[in-house]
């Protein structure tokens, strides 16, 4: 068998100050400019991540064109003037120090985008786990076309309660890329290079991992195609990669494109059963609305009552909360059922909806007119496997890895354009 995941040629910053370099997923915050104004005042002058990234808050913006081209620019200057040192035929093996202490491993690599489908049902290698909006590909699609570089927010996850891939690397001597804070509160980074044979031990434990029988006893699912790796963060960057591939293929039709660098994507894997990774729920903020016509066509949807259920959630408007229980579930989660009346209503009356991280958050927001605050319940995370094999993607944005803080930063990068 050959694993999706291998090997890569990675770019790092060389002699840069990391801590101004490195920041966080585009996809975070996404309600919040201001925390992306003060990483741009971090950032100052300095060689910065943020010149190569567009914070979903500036998404739709007037100026999301201009800022494009900027973008594109900055990563031809930074290549030009030297600002990489790559490293060949590489994983790097994160330890992340997150914002409440714990330390979360992983291992940067690539992903081969041939052995990757996001569409619900699919049985390849490489499996979404929530459902792909496509209308939020062309933006990001937009930036991806074009550019020289990618920078990975992509957290892939894998199924590995042996621990047998990832975190054996503690006990070797491998040498340290980096080591420094993460700016904003985001905790603490380390990197060590990974290859030789430490590398194909790693390929070799994926493969071990992947074996029909060893996958049949984890998940006690038999007779289906083997799910090496699901989506945790960044489904749609991924998607997005993917796009741009078939994009590019269909643009060359005869050609050879097997080692084009767009083939792969930059992603970091990680265990599931790591001791450090929690799933949170992502909740709803829906502006532009009549919050009393929304609970009373919600009442009717899907059945609320303020009896307890299997399916419930917590709604917030008008600065009071009201727990509801789902007496008419569409869905086999609440974040499903909730989905499906929020996407209906929001098609026939209007609206906006945001995916908020936190509960505080959710609450603050809640507070303006015209908004509904719904807080969803989490989703255990030794569910995920056995959820997307039985039942293919689950409803968009059901679950979160941590608070937005503790999520992935920018701070490798890979070429993805043929030199």
């Amino acid at each position: 068998m050959s694993t999706a995941f291998s090997t890569a040629d990675i770019l790092l910053p060389k002699n840069a100050d990391m801590t101004r370099w490195a920041v966080v997923a585009c996809d975070q915050f996404t309600s919040q400019k201001e925390y992306w104004e003060k990483a741009a005042s971090v950032a100052g002058d300095a060689p910065s991540a943020l010149d190569l990234i567009l914070p979903e808050a500036y998404l739709g913006a007037e100026d999301e064109g201009e800022r494009i081209v900027k973008i594109h620019k900055k990563m031809d200057e930074y290549l030009s003037e030297g600002l990489f040192e790559e490293y060949k035929d590489c994983f790097i093996y994160v330890r992340r120090t997150d914002s409440t202490g714990k330390m979360r491993e992983g291992i940067v690599g690539k992903i081969d985008l041939e052995m990757y489908d996001y569409n619900k049902g699919s049985t390849s290698q490489v499996r979404a786990t929530e459902a792909t909006v496509a209308e939020r590909i062309p933006p990001r699609l937009a930036v991806r076309r074009g550019a020289p570089l990618e920078l990975p927010h992509i957290m892939i996850l894998i199924d590995d309660p042996g621990k047998t891939v990832i975190e054996p690397l503690a006990g070797e001597e491998l040498p340290v890329v980096y080591d420094f804070d993460l700016m904003l509160s985001g905790g603490h980074i380390e990197g060590r290079l990974v290859r030789g044979e430490s590398a194909r031990r790693i390929e070799a434990a994926l493969d071990t991992l992947g074996e029909r029988e060893n996958f049949e006893r984890r998940s006690c699912v038999s007779g289906v195609p083997v799910l090496h790796y699901a989506m945790g963060d960044g489904n749609h960057s991924l998607a997005t990669a993917k796009a741009y591939y078939e994009e590019l293929k269909a643009a060359h039709p005869g050609e050879d494109l097997s080692d084009h660098p767009a083939r792969y994507a930059l992603v970091e894997i990680v265990n599931l059963h790591s001791d450090a990774l929690e799933f949170e729920a992502i909740h709803r903020v829906i502006e532009g609305i009549d919050p009393s016509d929304f609970l009373i066509e919600m009442t009717d949807a899907i059945g609320l009552t303020d009896n307890n259920c299997p399916q419930y959630f917590e709604m917030v408007f008008g600065g009071e909360a009201y727990r509801a229980g789902i007496t008419k579930p569409s869905s086999n989660l609440t974040v499903g059922s909730v989905q499906d009346f929020i996407d209906d209503y929001v098609r026939r009356k209007g609206g906006t909806v945001d995916y908020i991280h936190g509960v505080d958050v959710v609450r603050k927001l809640a507070e303006k007119p015209d908004t509904v605050g719904i807080i969803l319940p989490y989703m255990g995370k030794d569910e995920l496997f056995p959820s997307v094999i039985k039942d293919g993607a689950l409803p968009r944005k059901t679950f979160s890895m941590g608070h937005a803080e503790d999520k992935r930063y920018y701070v490798e990068a890979r070429r993805i354009s043929a030199e």
